[in-house]
Formats: structure tokens, sequence, C-alpha cells
């Protein structure tokens, strides 16, 4: 009899059924979701669950407790490296039951088994509905007649003030368009006529002394021009003897020079011969 024995030995013994929830554990930590009977999952469920808690202290002797149970290097490494990261901030309930229906060959209910963190679409929906939930509380009472009519003209009050502070805010824009016209006209008519007249009275002396001026330096130009062409001849001439004096110079000293060059070439001469 199995009075007051919670523990579901699945048809096996003692060393059979540890062998199954090993290999099944080690199996959901790899592929993180499994499909087994119901009866399996709800018991690798109470197996797993304390081992992924205590992958979340990783130091040596927390492994070797979890290799113990599992007895798989692969899946050991795989629970503290990945898997701890993923479910550190869950407090329990790291797995989740699908059930899919009923096996054809002997009708054992059938379900998916899997890690809550890794299912991304659950995830997703889990937070749409955070979002959307909203506490409603308790609803209030009736407004009784007396509140009812309170609103009534406190909103009738408040719009008939909106309305004044309309028609007031109308009637100054009125009025300051009319104003701001006015006084441009009256400003450009001021300034137009007396802007033309100080114009034409500048540009007439201006206009006056230009023309005296350009008289003046035309008289007095071809006076210049003569004079200065006669200074310029005079120049010419006096630079044209001593140019060629000096190049009568450069001459005579180059023939000097060779001639010395020619001495000094046929003096070397006869001393190699001798």
């Amino acid at each position: 009899m199995r009075h007051r024995n919670k523990i579901n030995q699945l048809g096996r013994k003692a060393a059979h059924r540890k062998a199954t929830m090993a290999n099944l554990a080690s199996a959901l930590i790899m592929h993180k979701r499994i499909n087994t009977t119901v009866a399996k999952a709800k018991a690798l469920r109470t197996y797993v669950e304390p081992l992924i808690t205590k992958s979340k202290n990783d130091s040596t002797h927390s492994r070797r407790v979890v290799f113990s149970y599992l007895k798989n290097k692969y899946a050991v490494s795989e629970l503290f490296r990945e898997v701890a990261q993923k479910i550190a901030e869950r407090p329990g309930g790291y797995t989740r039951i699908l059930k899919t229906g009923f096996r054809k060959g002997d009708g054992a209910e059938m379900c998916f088994i899997e890690l809550v963190d890794y299912n991304a679409n659950m995830l997703r929906t889990e937070e749409e509905t955070q979002q959307k939930r909203t506490r409603r509380g308790r609803r209030g009472k009736k407004k009784t007649d007396d509140e009812q009519a309170a609103t009534a003209t406190s909103t009738s009050q408040t719009t008939q003030q909106e309305v004044a502070e309309d028609t007031v805010e109308k009637a100054e824009d009125k009025k300051e368009e009319v104003k701001e016209p006015v006084a441009e006209d009256k400003k450009e008519e001021v300034k137009e006529p007396v802007a033309e007249d100080k114009k034409e009275e500048a540009k007439e002396p201006a206009a006056e002394d230009k023309k005296e001026e350009t008289k003046e330096v035309a008289a007095e130009k071809p006076s210049e021009v003569k004079e200065e062409a006669k200074e310029e001849k005079a120049e010419t001439k006096k630079e044209e003897p001593a140019a060629k004096k000096e190049e009568e110079r450069k001459a005579e000293d180059t023939e000097k020079t060779d001639k010395k060059e020619d001495k000094e070439d046929s003096a070397d001469k006869d001393k190699k011969e001798e």
C-alpha cells in the first residue's frame, strides 16, 4: 500500500527511477524543451527545479552536488554557464507543462515540458497581458441630485467666462489691426518727400564739382605730357653711349682672360713633355 506516499514511482524500482529522472533532466537542460508523459513531467519538475536553484550559486561544491544527480558533465556545464544566467532573476517556477493530448498506442496523456525563460513567444504574451491589466477600484456611490446640480452650474459658469474672454480678445485684435496700418501710412508719406529732396540736393553739387575737375585736368594734361616725353628722350640718349662703353669693356676683359688661359695651358703642356 502507498498510504501517505506522494512520490510517483512510475512503475520502476528506485535505481531505475533515478536513472530515468537524470536522463530526462539532462535532456531538458540541453534541449530546453522535451516531449513526455504528464506523469513523468510532473515527477521531473520536482526533480530538476531544485537543481536549477542550486546553479545560481556557481561554486565547486554546488557543481559536485548537481553532478551527483545528473551524472552528465555537459549538462552540468550548460546549466551553470547559460541556464543560470537566464533564470537569475526568477524566484522559482522555472518549468512549464503544456498538455498536447493522448498517445495513440496506450492512450497515455502527453505533454511538453520546457524552461520558461527560453520560450520567447510566451514571454511576449505575458508582457502584453501585464501591460493591459488595470486594477479597478470599487464603484462609488451614485451622485445625489444636489451634487449633479452643483457640477452643472460650475460647468455653465466656466463656459460663460471662456466666451466672454474670447470676445474681449477679438475686440482688442481688431483695434490693433486698425491702428497699425494708419500709423505705417503716415510714416511712409513723411519719409518719402524728405528723402527725395535730400538726394537731389546732394547729387547736384557733386555733379558740378566733378565736371570742373575733369576740365582742369584736361587743360593741364597736354603740357605735362610733352615735357615728360622730352625728358625721356634725353635720358635714353645719355644712357646709350654709357651702355656701349660697358659692352666694349666686357669684351676686352673676356679676351684678356682667354689669352691668359691659353698661355697657362701651353706652359703646362711644355712641362709635361719635359
